[in-house]
């Protein structure tokens, strides 16, 4: 009876999955799923996935020296969190691949069930932890550096009174697609963490969309925590965050940008970004399976100190948007980081 569910749910999937291949199927070596928690479209963040996968796998195939080519599946298993467990077993249901690739806190918790099943297929999940799994390689970023860089520089933005959209509520927010274990413990923390080393008395309001796409739902829950005083957002909640955009521009409050350079979203809104190097992990991370060298069972935190966190404090935008004693103040706390003069370390 399971295999038959097995099987309904590998038909189904494929069907609905959106699929591109990179590779010959004929004289091919080995076969790597990447699996998008989302879709591509829109996504900066899992298009840097796509693009630094694909680059490693392509470098590898043009090689003179490679002679069984890799093939490389890519599916996108679309917006509906609840079915992307699902959808994940479905795909390792048909067995054929040597490695499944994928970037989100959740992956890990959604594999681990499968393997009880499925005991050889091996997992690489960047943006994820987890350790000791002898199926599962992670390398995630530094996300309480990243939260406590925006939480300061909102508070930075929400205190200084001759910014035009800034008030005297000493009220900013964090708006999330949903709740999940580093939502709730790293990155909400750490943003309020970065805010009250600005002022103490700076409270966080933090709202849920409920999924990765209602940009109407996202655009009412901004004008709601505007109309309570609220100046700036954070919003992490993938094509919800557009919402939250229109509303800023709309209505006039500032946001800080999370995880790639949002300042060219929202021009004169945008008083913030963190990026993180999505792409350069990902080609690292897949190349070193195709030599042969990833340590599954490991897990991994990098940041600022190690390059794959940046706070983007060139963007002529920034500057423009920006007072110059604000930017000052950003790059400090960013230099601290960077050397290890302040320290903020991540606890799973």
């Amino acid at each position: 009876m399971y295999k038959k569910f097995i099987l309904l749910l590998i038909v189904f999937y494929t069907i609905t999955f959106t699929v591109f291949s990179n590779g010959s199927k004929e004289n091919s070596g080995k076969n790597i799923a990447l699996f998008i928690p989302g879709e591509l479209s829109g996504s900066p963040v899992y298009q840097m996935l796509n693009d630094g996968v694909t680059k490693a796998v392509n470098e590898y195939n043009s090689n003179p020296k490679t002679t069984n080519k890799i093939n490389l599946s890519i599916f996108e298993a679309q917006s509906n969190q609840a079915e992307w467990g699902k959808k994940l077993t479905a795909l390792v249901a048909q067995q054929k691949y040597d490695v499944i690739i994928s970037s989100n806190p959740s992956m890990p918790d959604f594999a681990k069930p499968i393997l009880k099943d499925f005991p050889d297929q091996k997992f690489i999940f960047l943006d994820a932890y987890e350790s000791g799994n002898p199926n599962i390689a992670t390398i995630q970023y530094n996300q309480r550096e990243q939260a406590y860089l925006a939480g300061y520089s909102a508070g930075l933005v929400t205190t200084d009174s001759s910014l035009l959209y800034a008030n005297k509520d000493l009220k900013i927010a964090l708006v999330a697609a949903q709740e999940y274990p580093v939502m709730n413990t790293i990155i909400l923390p750490g943003f309020i963490e970065g805010a009250q080393a600005v002022n103490p008395d700076i409270s966080v309001e933090f709202r849920i969309v409920g999924n990765w796409y209602d940009a109407t739902k996202g655009a009412e829950i901004a004008k709601s925590l505007y109309d309570s005083g609220v100046d700036v957002i954070l919003p992490i909640a993938g094509g919800a965050s557009q919402g939250i955009i229109s509303a800023a521009k709309q209505y006039g409050f500032y946001i800080t940008w999370f995880d790639d350079n949002g300042f060219n979203k929202a021009p004169g809104y945008i008083v913030s970004s963190s990026v993180m190097s999505q792409e350069k992990m990902a080609y690292e991370q897949t190349k070193l399976f195709l030599e042969g060298k990833t340590k599954f069972g490991s897990a991994k935190t990098v940041g600022i100190k190690d390059g794959y966190v940046q706070f983007i404090l060139d963007d002529p935008l920034f500057i423009k948007t920006v007072p110059e004693s604000i930017r000052k103040k950003m790059t400090d706390v960013y230099e601290n980081i960077k050397s290890g003069t302040l320290v903020l370390e991540q606890t799973n």
